[in-house]
């Protein structure tokens, strides 16, 4: 039976930490020979709606590192732009390759993906979901924590992130603290499904209006954009910038959670907007640590989906 990656908290547990162990795994031998090219002979297709350089270059060295060749379309540069559907692209794409890399408007595009192709399919990220960046994340924490066990919180935005966040803590059974503006607070449905499926993990979930309470003992303080790059208006960001006042990471509110916390944000930044310089750039920050994460959590990733898991 083929497996996907689409969202964090329809993946086994086992599955999860073998994604955190192997790619921590890559990464501490990423130039030694002996381990080998495990996807050689494999293609594998990467489709991007929306603008990238972080997933872009992450997944594209990545799998060439792993041995196998990539396939790069765009929305306006397959059939898609024409119509085409989802189902028929898919059912082209499993004659050639071997795994699908997914970064799409609408989460739903991703789903159908994944339903129609009979070869993996990874979602790059959609509206609703960002699973290899949290995945990553988790990477990121435990080489800066020693384990994913401590008390994170995401601080702005009810964002994509943090919806594969609270994924990541039901699953996990990790403590989570989101705390957002009532204005941006994460979809009602994706909470409620978290927080039930916490009650096994023994996940720890709270959201909270109040940026303070959301940082207190933190040992991660992780934020994220608080606008959409290049969607909003600026008449609409200037209207609704009022709703974040409080909510920006900068060292006063740094000053409450834990002495020895960390900064981290997915990244692009608006800097200066949902955090601070001097934080985004101090000695707590671990925010390119993340991004160089990404390359080697989707390696796992594709190995792990593909059956290659050599190392």
């Amino acid at each position: 039976m083929k497996k996907d990656l689409v969202r964090i908290i329809d993946c086994d547990v086992e599955f999860l930490r073998r994604v955190l162990e192997l790619g921590a795994e890559m990464k501490s031998r990423r130039r030694d020979p002996s381990l080998g090219k495990p996807l050689e002979g494999l293609a594998v297709a990467t489709i991007y709606e929306k603008p990238s350089t972080r997933t872009k270059v992450s997944f594209e060295v990545g799998i060439r590192e792993l041995g196998a060749q990539v396939v790069e379309l765009s929305r306006q540069g397959s059939q898609l732009s024409r119509g085409e559907t989802i189902a028929d692209t898919a059912h082209t794409l499993e004659r050639y390759v071997d795994a699908i890399v997914f970064r799409a408007l609408s989460h739903e595009s991703v789903t159908e993906m994944a339903r129609h192709a009979r070869v993996p399919v990874v979602n790059a990220l959609t509206d609703l979901y960002h699973p290899c960046q949290v995945l990553s994340d988790l990477m990121t924490i435990e080489e800066a924590c020693g384990t994913i066990e401590v008390p994170i919180a995401f601080i702005g935005n009810g964002s994509n992130v943090a919806h594969s966040l609270l994924g990541a803590a039901a699953k996990l059974g990790l403590d989570l603290t989101i705390a957002t503006p009532p204005t941006a607070v994460p979809l009602e449905w994706i909470v409620d499904e978290a927080i039930h499926a916490g009650k096994q993990s023994g996940a720890d979930i709270k959201l909270t209006n109040d940026p303070v309470a959301g940082v207190k003992g933190a040992r991660v303080v992780y934020t994220d954009v608080w606008f959409d790059m290049g969607k909003d208006d600026p008449d609409t960001i200037s209207r609704r910038l009022a709703d974040y006042r409080g909510f920006q990471v900068n060292a006063e509110l740094l000053s409450d959670a834990a002495p020895d916390a960390v900064v981290m944000h997915c990244l692009p930044a608006q800097r200066g907007r949902e955090a601070t310089d001097d934080v985004l750039d101090g000695p707590q920050s671990i925010i390119f640590d993340q991004a160089e994460n990404r390359l080697h959590v989707q390696k796992a990733i594709l190995c792990l989906l593909l059956d290659r898991d050599t190392v």
